[in-house]
């Protein structure tokens, strides 16, 4: 393939897929001590950038491959960009998703007219039970990151930046697969070589970073990740091939670093993006890459986020930040001391969210009481100055850390 084929992609796909907007951040900016601007893929058709290159692999299909249907696997993404291009050309699709896949990317996925088979526990699962599914019917395999027109349909997010900002000096892309980043690093690169690519992986599944290091697609152990949109194993041989050859290096970010990005991306730009998607953004505020002063694109490439994951997220990052704590106090069971607990907070800005009282437990002794109480704060030093305050107060005091 070649940097025509996402010429071409581009072409096939108007009006199909959004062309994304390219949003400049002034927060942001300020925070990296260089120019960002966020290609905001979490507003894409299906809330990623997979619909791009699932359509163009589906288009690209025979009438007879089209007309026998087709069969991929995927948790999440994936899932709904194959399904949502199926939808718009008519074709028959079978998704088959991990028992464990979140419900809401189920139903979004047979809402775009898939048929969808929950099968095996992990994706290993539903990948091997999808490979012989696609041998019974007869049917084409759409692979989610290592094919040609897949990478193509990936690569038009890199002819949209070009246009949107000609003077781009680097792009950041997260990095599974390798899809996304291939797609993008051939069609920026072909046009301008030097506009430097960097790719952003999660720490818990290094594979790309690791394949280039060994200059060889290596499989790598994994453990579970906020940004479970890239936790790929094993990086694709096409992929890997185009990102040796295109891709300046790839960097990683931490569970931390990823949560607390995504907080801030959702309350300073009111966006929704998921952890795979802040991935690109958390490398520039954590200073992975030496970007500064340059104009920089770091690419928010899904927002397909669980309802209960988000409120974890939120809790999470809230705590991280220090705008979140919970005391554990032990006080005398007698009347007015809780109350001296509470004006002690109040009377410091601590907004009290839930108290809980104990007068029986395994610590609790006789004439004393344990108290949980939560608050919300404003700083880790706020934190710090309420538990002196309660310590001086009470002999017995833990602050939680969570």
């Amino acid at each position: 393939m070649n940097v025509n084929d996402i010429i071409i992609a581009r072409e096939k796909m108007k009006g199909i897929v959004h062309s994304t907007p390219l949003d400049y951040s002034k927060t942001f900016s300020q925070l990296a001590h260089t120019e960002v601007y966020l290609k905001l893929e979490n507003l894409q058709k299906t809330g990623s950038f997979k619909a791009r290159g699932a359509y163009n692999k589906l288009i690209s299909l025979s009438d007879e491959e089209s007309h026998k249907g087709v069969v991929a696997a995927s948790a999440g993404n994936h899932a709904q960009g194959v399904a949502y291009s199926s939808q718009m050309l008519g074709i028959n699709c079978t998704i088959v998703m991990p028992k464990g896949a979140p419900l809401s990317k189920v139903l979004a996925t047979r809402q775009y007219g898939a048929e969808v088979l929950l099968e095996g526990s992990t994706f290993d699962d539903a990948l091997a039970y999808a490979l012989e599914l696609k041998e019974q019917r007869d049917a084409t395999f759409i692979h989610a990151f290592d094919d040609e027109a897949i990478i193509a349909g990936q690569g038009t997010v890199g002819l949209e930046i070009l246009d949107q900002l000609p003077d781009v000096e680097a792009i950041i892309c997260p990095v599974g697969g390798g899809g996304l980043i291939a797609g993008v690093a051939m069609a920026v690169k072909e046009k301008n070589p030097h506009i430097a690519i960097y790719g952003v992986q999660a720490t818990a599944c290094p594979s790309m970073y690791q394949s280039l290091k060994e200059k060889i697609p290596v499989l790598v152990d994994s453990t579970p990740t906020t940004a479970d949109g890239i936790a790929v194993r094993k990086p694709g041989q096409k992929t890997f091939e185009i990102a040796q050859k295109y891709v300046d290096g790839i960097y990683c970010v931490d569970e931390m670093e990823i949560a607390r990005t995504m907080l801030m991306i959702l309350e300073r730009n009111k966006l929704l993006v998921e952890g795979s998607g802040a991935c690109s953004l958390a490398a520039l505020l954590y200073e992975k890459v030496n970007l500064k002063e340059k104009k920089v694109v770091a690419v928010l490439s899904g927002g397909n986020v669980d309802m209960n994951f988000i409120s974890r997220i939120i809790e999470r990052g809230l705590v991280e930040s220090g705008r979140y704590a919970t005391f554990t106090i032990t006080l005398k069971d007698k009347p007015g001391e809780l109350q001296k607990i509470l004006s002690s907070l109040t009377d410091l800005d601590a907004n009290i969210q839930s108290v809980n009282l104990n007068h029986m437990g395994k610590n609790i002794y006789p004439g004393y009481a344990g108290l949980d109480i939560s608050v919300e704060t404003k700083n880790n030093e706020h934190i710090d100055m309420l538990y002196k305050v309660l310590k001086e107060k009470n002999s017995s005091v833990e602050m939680n850390h969570f």
